[in-house]
């Protein structure tokens, strides 16, 4: 809800004087902050630098967070976070069904941990707020994975600090893989590019800066320079094949609009949890904060020695940062290749969940509100304007209680918003089954398994949700300042 139309529901739009009137013109004096704090335009690099390809590991692979120095633009090398000593923490690779450990070692001066963001692993090792560990202690991640093959991610989770950790370079991939998805033969090796999106702000000597104003994390706090595998304006040479694209947007509050510079179409084969049940032919994806997307990009009609720009092009509905069509990543079409790849007639069946299979509906008015029922303290929060039926995140609160085994219709509902909301379930996949207002259809990403669905201003989406995992999970807006100002609930599975 618009916090003016907000507080005039409660008897302030009547009032001429006196405190009715002093809370409603600092109400409108908000709005007005808010509406100062567009989206920076983005500043295009050269592309002279070569896309890094991110280091792969298999299980039993350690971690370890803490500062390094790192060139997001060249000749400026400088200071950010990262995992073992990279910007980009290294792409695990595993194995579905195989036991995976991974030793952790905090060398922060603060606490953090992992969660592993579309992986359904037990509650104890998901990663909640609540499982910290602590400056200079160490933590081994163990679980083994029974879900099907796609590329999720990991990255800190400490309540309050997860958009400054985030945005100064704790992030990374991980993929799990299966012989159903080997079977199918999709680009493999080189012809296949797991690629990482995010937007920063960068000081003179090129470090990232994370310094979010109140209007900044009212919108999500978004950057100048677009960044991708950690560096700026990369390219990458190319055949003239089929290549495999592999995306996450791993921006705190920066939406992507992704297509191609030279207007071709592309095929959307898989999403957050996997493979679609079919592809989907589109010129162009609106990719949300913690979703990804598996796409097959063809450069066989591109003329030799061309470029064909990853490009974020212009939309609307979110206010200033769909105004700009910008660049991410350039791709020099330098060789010519017969292509042996061929698209596969079906994709493993998916296994869809049934409404009528649903034990109940659970409703959460997502958006904006003038006080929440938790709160926290954060000297920089909107002392929690961002809520889930009208609460701010409490730790020690149950908010949601869920019989294990059960199906469930959840709905998240922004039909009196203003700002987008990207919003990711803890410990389980989920399929869209609708949306209404707004767009007003599933998105060709949205019809295979999800962790994290983008609800629009005046959109209402609904998921249905199977819960496997008892114990406790969190559930929250993606955009990362709007989860650490509490946007955020506490849901336990029992």
């Amino acid at each position: 809800m618009n916090r003016i139309e907000f507080l005039k529901t409660l008897g302030f739009g009547a009032v001429a004087v006196g405190a009715g009137q002093s809370l409603l013109t600092g109400c409108m004096n908000h709005d007005m902050a808010e509406m100062s704090a567009v989206a920076p335009t983005i500043q295009e690099g050269a592309f002279t630098t070569p896309l890094p390809l991110m280091k792969t590991v298999a299980e039993g692979a350690s971690l370890k967070a803490g500062t390094q120095t790192h060139a997001i633009v060249p000749g400026k090398p400088a200071s950010a976070l990262g995992y073992n000593d990279s910007m980009m923490g290294p792409t695990f690779r595993v194995e579905r069904g195989v036991p995976v450990t991974i030793p952790f070692t905090n060398s922060l001066t603060e606490e953090t941990n992992i969660h592993w963001h579309g992986l359904v692993v037990p509650a104890n090792m998901d990663g909640h707020p609540d499982q910290l560990v602590k400056a200079g202690q160490s933590f081994a991640y163990s679980f083994t994975l029974d879900q099907p093959a796609a590329m999720a991610w990991y990255h800190p989770h400490p309540h309050m600090q997860t958009g400054k950790q985030v945005y100064m370079g704790l992030a990374g991939l991980f993929i799990v893989d299966s012989p159903e998805e080997r079977a199918l033969k999709l680009p493999s090796g080189e012809f296949e590019l797991p690629l990482v999106i995010q937007d920063k702000r960068l000081s003179a000597a090129g470090a990232p800066v994370y310094n979010p104003t109140m209007p900044e994390i009212m919108v999500g706090y978004m950057g100048d320079t677009i960044v991708v595998n950690g560096v700026n304006a990369p390219f990458h040479p190319v055949a003239t094949r089929t290549y495999r694209l592999r995306l996450l947007n791993g921006s705190n509050g920066r939406i992507y609009n992704l297509a191609l510079s030279n207007g071709d179409a592309f095929h959307v084969i898989g999403s957050d949890g996997g493979l679609l049940p079919a592809p989907e032919r589109v010129s162009s994806l609106l990719l949300a904060p913690g979703e990804r997307v598996d796409l097959l990009v063809d450069f066989s009609k591109a003329a030799l020695n061309s470029e064909v720009f990853l490009q974020s092009s212009a939309f609307s509905g979110v206010g200033s940062q769909g105004s700009q069509t910008f660049k991410l990543v350039k791709f020099m079409v330098n060789r010519s290749e017969a292509d042996p790849f061929k698209m596969p007639a079906s994709f493993p069946a998916l296994t869809t969940l049934s409404p009528a299979s649903t034990a109940k509906t659970r409703k959460f008015a997502i958006g904006d509100a003038m006080h929440g029922a938790g709160g926290h303290s954060n000297k920089k929060s909107m002392a929690g304007m961002h809520t889930i039926n009208g609460k701010t995140y409490d730790a020690a609160r149950i908010d949601e209680s869920v019989a294990l085994n059960s199906t469930e219709i959840w709905e998240f509902d922004n039909s009196m918003g203003d700002e987008p909301h990207p919003m990711h379930l803890h410990g389980t996949l989920f399929q869209v089954v609708g949306r209404s207002g707004g767009r007003d259809s599933l998105m060709a990403h949205e019809k295979g398994w999800k962790d994290t669905v983008l609800v629009m201003p005046k959109e209402t989406v609904r998921v249905i949700v199977r819960f496997q995992r008892s114990g406790k999970f969190v559930f929250h807006c993606h955009n990362l300042e709007h989860e650490d100002d509490g946007m955020m609930l506490n849901y336990e599975v029992k």
